[in-house]
């Protein structure tokens, strides 16, 4: 296969997307560096002169998708309205499900590179703690505990990531309809929210 000159940046570019379509597709342990370099029709030592090995390679993707997501999520979060701001967020996870499926599947894997950004759990406690902000400000107003918006902002966002992680591989029903429900489901339940609530099994 003869090798196309391309510049380092370039070079660069193009071992990033043929790895994060490998890391999606066969995920880390089984994604090696001679199948990284023959697909992109170079030696393994380019790969290592870019990104030093496979961990250094695949953390720069995970870094890219995590921003990519967070940048989305965050920018979506436009409206005044509780409602409004749930529907943005659940429908930002959703759409970039759609547009960038390789990436999401990457993301929800879990990482064999020790980084302090390098896992889904923490991609979703940097979202949680946007909308922790957000729901702390809409408590306060409403004469509920702001300290409790750190428990609702993470059990939403885990409601909406593991239902987005489901709706990766059935794509039924439609998005915005997968959306509808979720925000129903969260927007009924804050909307009614009681100010002491108690477990009503345990005596």
């Amino acid at each position: 296969m003869a090798r196309v000159r391309m510049t380092g940046k370039e070079r660069r570019e193009q071992l990033l997307d043929i790895g994060r379509a490998l890391f999606a597709e066969k995920g880390f342990e089984a994604t090696s560096i001679e199948e990284i370099a023959h697909r992109a029709g170079v030696s393994k030592p380019v790969v290592y002169e870019h990104f030093g090995g496979k961990e250094g390679l695949y953390a720069v993707v995970v870094d890219r998708e995590m921003r990519n997501l967070l940048d989305r999520i965050v920018s979506a979060l436009t409206g005044g309205h509780p409602r409004q701001l749930l529907e943005q967020a659940a429908t930002a996870l959703l759409d970039y499900i759609e547009d960038c499926s390789d990436g999401f599947r990457i993301l929800v894997r879990d990482s064999p590179v020790a980084s302090a950004s390098g896992t889904f759990s923490s991609l979703l406690n940097d979202i949680a703690s946007q909308v922790e902000h957000i729901l702390g400000v809409q408590f306060d107003a409403r004469g509920y505990e702001p300290k409790l918006a750190a428990l609702y902002s993470q059990a939403l966002v885990g409601m909406v990531a593991l239902t987005g992680q489901w709706w990766l591989e059935v794509r039924k029903p439609k998005k915005d309809e997968v959306a509808a429900h979720l925000v129903n489901l969260a927007w009924k339940g804050l909307s009614h929210l009681e100010h002491k609530p108690q477990l009503r099994t345990r005596r």
